[in-house]
C-alpha cells in the first residue's frame, strides 16, 4: 500500500530548529548497526520497487527544507555526498549496476542534468524512451534508497552537443538564448514545466514518496550574465520566479550565481570549493560540481586528477562548513551518437571519474573516496550539531584544525575529559613538508597537502594523502585470454585478439551532389541553417571554368592557384573534380589550399564537417558552423575570383547515411565489394565486416587506432564519432605529484598517442569469456561490423542485440583500416 503524500511545502527554509545529533548508516565503527537503526527512524525507505524501477512510493513522504548549515530531510540536517551520473551517457541495461556502485562508494544522492535536445528533438515532439527514459532512471535511483538531484536547466553545457539546446530553437524568429527574450522564455518555460509535471505525475518528489530532493534552474549563468547587460539580470530573476511558481515542494539551485534571489540556493562549481560561501547566511554551502577529473578534446592528451588531491578537496570542503558535495563526474560514460559537444570533444566522457567509462571501478580513486565518505559519515553527528562556526585552532604556519562538537572543547587536553560529541579535521596545506602537530594532548603526523579526519577527536580514521586502496592497471593485450594473478595488485585487463572477420567489404561514397535533397542557392549559406544538425556533413559544389591562358600562366610560373576561405569550423575538405586536394581542421580558422585545375570546366566541392556544436558561452544561437567570410580562387593570370556570392549546389549529409546502408535491412541500397589489401580507398568509404561477440558479461572494446576519421554503427545504431588524431608529444609529465593546486593540464597523459583509440560496447548476460579468431560461422551467430565514427563505451543495445546484424564503420581516410577487437575483463583480484 502506497504511503500518502505530504502536501508540498509552501516555503523554505522554515524557522530555525533545535537539532539533535543524527548518526547515519555507513559508519566505520563497531556501533554501525545501532547507528543504522537510529537513522532508519528518521527517514525510512518503504518500497524498493521492482527490478526495473517500477513501483509506488519509495520512501515515506518527507519534506525537504534547509537552514544555514545543511539541507534538511524529514526534519533532520544531513551531510550529503552526491554522485554525478548522466542517464543518456549509459545504457538502461547499465543503470542498475552503476547506481549500485555509486551507493557502495558512499553516495547518498545521484545527480543528473536533463537534456532538452534529447527529450524534444523536434518542437512539441517529446521522447522519453531508451537512454532518455528519465522516469525509469529516477525510479531505479529510488529503488536503491538514494536521493535524486535533478538539474533541469534546461541549458546544461555538460560538454553535450549545443549545450543541450535543440537546434530547432535557433530557428524561432527573433529568438535570443538565455536573456530577457520572450520567444526563448516561452520555450524554456514550456519545457521546464513539462519535466516538472512528469515528475509530479510519476510521484517522484520527496513529499510524494519519491527521491527528488533538489532541482536546478539555469546553469552557471553568472559566468556570462554581464554579457547581456540588464537584460541578463532580468532574465535570471525571471527564471528563478518561474521555477518557484511551479510549486515543486523542493528547493531550487542556481550554480555560480552570486546574485541568486533569497529563495534560490546559489552554489559552487570548481576544482575546490572549501572557500565558497553562499550569498545569504540562511543558505547552506553546496558544491554542485566537484571536478574530480576533466573532459578531453580530439588531438589533446588525457586529463588525470590524483585520488589524493580529489579527497583533499572534498575533506577541506566539509572541514570548512560544506554540507552537500557532488562529484562531477562519478561516472562519466559515453557521448553516444552525435551528442559530444564542441568544439571537438571526444566520444568518451570518461572524465577520469571513480567509475570508468566501461562501468568498472577506477582504483585507487573509487576506493580511496569510499573510505573518505565513510569517515565523513562518522563525523556527521558532530557536523550537524554545530549551529555556528566550528572551533578553529591554528596548528602551524600552514596547518589548521576545525573542531565540530556539541559543546565547547578544550583542545589542549585529552578528548576523554570533555565528554562531548566531537569530530575534528586537521589540515596541512603545505605542498612540500610533512608536519607533526599537537592537539587533544597528542601528536599527529600530517603529510603534505592532506587532511586527517578524527571522527572522535582522537583517532585518525582517514588521511587524504594515505591511499589504502590498490591500483587498477588498465592494459591492452593481443592474443589469447589472460587472467590477472591473485598475487599481483588489482588489474584490469583488456583481452585482445583478432576477432574480426578476415573479410571486409567496402562501398564508395560519392562526393558532392548525389541526389535527394540537393538544391542550388546563391552565396555561402551557414551550415546549421541548411542541415538543422541532422548530419555532420554538408557539401557546397560549383563549376569553375579555367581558360588556357590561366593554365599557361601557372605552368610558366611553376605555381598552383589556391582556394581561400576566411574562416572554417571544424573540418573543411576541398575536392577538385572528385579528388581530395586538401583539408583544414580548426575553430574559425582560415584555409588556404593549393588546387590542381585543368583547362575547361572543373567541379569544385567544399565539404564542411561539424565535430560537435558549441556547448558553452554566451550567444550560442549565433555561433553556427561551416564557413564565414569570403571564398576566393587566387593566383589567376587576371587576378582573384570571388566565389562568395556564386551559385552553389548544396547536399546535406552522405548518401549512405540517408540510405541507411548501416542498417541490416538496407544493405542492398549500396554496392559492396570485397576489399583487397592493395585497394586504394577514396576519401569517403564505407567499410563493413563481421565480428563474433565473446561470451561473458564484461565490457567489449574495439580498437580503431588504425582508422582515420568518421562514424560507426553497430546493427544500425550510431555509436559515435571516431578520430585517430594524435596528441602532441609534449605536455605530459613523467610523474604526477598529487600535492598542490590542481588544474586540468597538471597531470595529463597519453601524449604522442591518439586521444581515443578504444571504443567499446557493453555485453551482459554471459557466463564466461571465450574469444577466438573469427574464421567463419562456428555455430554461433555473427555481427556485421562497418567503419565510420565509433565511440568507445557502452552500446545502445546489449551485445545480444549485436549478434543478429552488422556493425558499420564509416569514412576511413587511410588505406589501412583494420580495427582490432578486444574484450575488457574486470579482473580485480587482490
Amino acid at each position: 500500500m502506497a504511503a500518502a503524500s505530504l502536501p508540498p511545502p509552501s516555503r523554505w527554509p522554515p524557522p530555525p530548529l533545535r537539532l539533535l545529533p543524527l548518526v547515519l548508516l555507513g559508519c566505520l565503527a563497531a556501533s554501525a548497526p545501532l547507528r543504522a537503526a537510529e537513522a532508519a527512524g528518521v527517514l525510512r525507505q518503504v518500497v524498493a520497487g521492482g527490478g526495473d524501477g517500477d513501483g509506488g512510493a519509495f520512501f515515506e513522504p518527507f519534506n525537504v527544507t534547509y537552514d544555514h548549515r545543511a539541507v534538511i530531510l524529514g526534519g533532520k540536517r544531513r551531510m550529503l555526498v552526491s554522485a554525478g551520473l548522466h542517464y543518456p551517457r549509459a545504457t538502461p541495461e547499465m543503470w542498475p549496476s552503476l547506481i549500485a556502485k555509486c551507493k557502495e562508494g558512499g553516495a547518498d544522492v545521484i545527480e543528473t542534468y536533463i537534456f532538452w535536445n534529447g527529450h524534444e528533438p523536434a518542437k512539441g515532439q517529446y521522447y522519453f524512451e531508451g537512454r532518455f527514459d528519465i522516469v525509469k532512471f529516477a525510479k531505479l535511483v529510488a529503488a536503491e534508497g538514494l536521493f535524486l538531484f535533478l538539474r533541469i536547466g534546461p541549458y546544461a553545457c555538460a560538454e553535450w552537443n549545443f549545450g543541450g539546446f535543440p537546434v530547432w530553437l535557433r530557428d524561432i524568429p527573433g529568438i535570443e538564448f538565455r536573456t530577457d527574450n520572450e520567444p526563448y522564455k516561452a520555450e524554456m518555460q514550456s519545457f521546464v514545466t513539462k519535466i516538472v509535471n512528469i515528475m509530479k505525475e510519476e510521484k517522484l518528489y520527496s513529499w510524494q514518496g519519491g527521491p527528488i530532493i533538489l532541482q536546478q534552474i539555469e546553469n552557471e549563468y553568472g559566468n556570462i550574465q554581464d554579457r547581456y547587460g540588464q537584460a541578463g539580470k532580468r532574465y535570471m530573476l525571471w527564471a528563478a520566479q518561474m521555477a518557484l511558481a511551479l510549486d515543486t515542494g523542493v528547493p531550487w539551485v542556481m550554480c555560480r550565481q552570486t546574485d541568486a534571489p533569497e529563495q534560490i540556493l546559489d552554489t559552487c562549481n570548481a576544482f575546490y570549493c572549501d572557500g565558497f560561501k553562499p550569498n545569504s547566511y540562511n543558505k547552506p554551502t553546496i558544491w554542485t560540481e566537484d571536478w574530480d577529473g576533466w573532459y578531453a578534446d580530439w588531438g589533446e592528451p588525457l586529463p588525470h586528477r590524483p585520488a589524493q588531491d580529489s579527497a583533499f578537496a572534498v575533506a577541506r570542503f566539509y572541514q570548512r562548513g560544506g554540507s552537500l558535495q557532488n562529484y562531477y563526474m562519478y561516472f562519466g560514460g559515453t557521448n553516444f551518437e552525435r551528442t559530444a559537444g564542441g568544439p571537438r570533444q571526444i566520444t568518451s566522457y570518461d572524465y577520469d571519474a571513480p567509475i570508468d567509462e566501461y562501468g568498472i571501478l577506477r582504483q585507487p580513486k573509487w576506493g580511496h573516496l569510499k573510505d573518505l565518505h565513510a569517515a565523513i559519515k562518522l563525523c556527521e553527528p558532530a557536523l550537524i550539531a554545530v549551529d555556528g562556526s566550528p572551533q578553529y585552532v591554528k596548528l602551524g604556519p600552514m596547518q589548521e584544525a576545525h573542531v565540530y562538537s556539541s559543546g565547547k572543547i578544550h583542545t589542549n587536553g585529552s578528548i576523554s575529559e570533555n565528554g562531548q560529541i566531537c569530530s575534528a579535521f586537521l589540515a596541512n596545506i603545505d605542498e612540500h613538508k610533512y608536519v607533526s602537530v599537537w592537539i587533544f594532548g597528542k601528536s599527529y603526523s600530517l603529510p603534505p597537502w592532506s587532511v586527517s579526519i578524527l571522527p572522535d577527536c582522537e583517532n585518525v580514521a582517514f588521511n587524504t594523502a594515505r591511499v589504502g586502496t590498490q591500483t587498477s592497471v588498465f592494459t591492452v593485450e593481443s592474443g589469447s585470454p589472460s587472467y590477472s594473478s591473485r598475487h599481483k595488485p588489482r588489474t584490469l585487463s583488456l583481452i585482445g585478439g583478432p576477432y574480426l572477420s578476415s573479410t571486409w567489404w567496402t562501398s564508395k561514397e560519392p562526393i558532392g551532389k548525389w541526389g535527394e535533397g540537393s538544391f542550388a542557392a546563391q552565396g555561402i549559406l551557414e551550415h546549421l541553417n541548411v542541415t538543422k544538425d541532422i548530419s555532420d556533413y554538408l557539401s557546397y559544389t560549383m563549376s569553375v571554368n579555367i581558360s588556357d591562358e590561366d593554365v599557361t600562366y601557372w605552368n610558366s610560373k611553376g605555381v598552383l592557384p589556391s582556394l581561400t576561405i576566411d574562416q572554417i569550423r571544424d573540418v573543411a575538405r576541398v575536392f577538385v573534380n572528385g579528388k581530395l586536394a586538401g583539408s583544414k581542421v580548426g575553430h574559425w580558422v582560415s584555409l588556404n589550399q593549393p588546387v590542381q585545375l585543368v583547362q575547361g570546366p572543373n567541379e569544385l566541392t567544399l565539404f564542411s564537417e561539424i565535430v560537435g556544436l558549441q556547448n558553452y558561452g554566451a550567444f550560442l544561437e549565433k555561433d553556427g558552423a561551416g564557413f564565414r567570410g569570403q571564398v576566393k580562387l587566387t593566383g589567376l593570370s587576371n587576378g582573384d575570383i570571388d566565389f562568395t556570392n556564386s551559385l552553389w549546389t548544396y547536399q546535406i549529409g552522405l548518401k549512405g547515411e540517408f540510405s541507411r546502408i548501416y542498417s541490416p535491412e538496407n544493405q542492398g541500397y549500396a554496392k559492396w565489394s570485397s576489399m583487397q589489401n592493395d585497394d586504394t580507398q577514396t576519401p569517403f568509404t564505407w567499410f563493413k565486416t563481421m565480428f563474433d561477440a565473446p561470451e561473458g558479461n564484461d565490457p567489449v572494446a574495439i580498437g580503431l587506432g588504425s582508422m582515420g576519421k568518421g562514424q560507426a554503427w553497430v546493427n544500425g545504431h550510431l555509436i559515435g564519432r571516431y578520430w585517430s588524431i594524435v596528441a602532441p608529444e609534449s605536455g605530459c609529465p613523467s610523474s604526477c605529484n598529487y600535492a598542490g593546486t590542481y588544474g586540468d593540464s597538471k597531470c595529463r597523459s597519453n601524449c604522442g598517442m591518439a586521444t581515443q583509440s578504444w571504443y567499446t560496447t557493453r555485453m551482459v548476460t554471459r557466463v564466461r569469456q571465450s574469444i577466438g579468431t573469427l574464421g567463419g560461422n562456428r555455430g554461433r551467430p555473427f555481427s556485421d561490423i562497418a567503419a565510420g565514427s565509433l565511440h568507445q563505451n557502452n552500446l545502445l543495445k546489449n551485445i545480444r542485440d549485436l549478434l543478429s546484424s552488422p556493425f558499420f564503420l564509416v569514412s576511413c581516410f587511410q588505406q589501412s583500416c583494420h580495427p582490432e577487437y578486444s574484450s575488457s575483463r574486470a579482473s580485480l583480484t587482490v
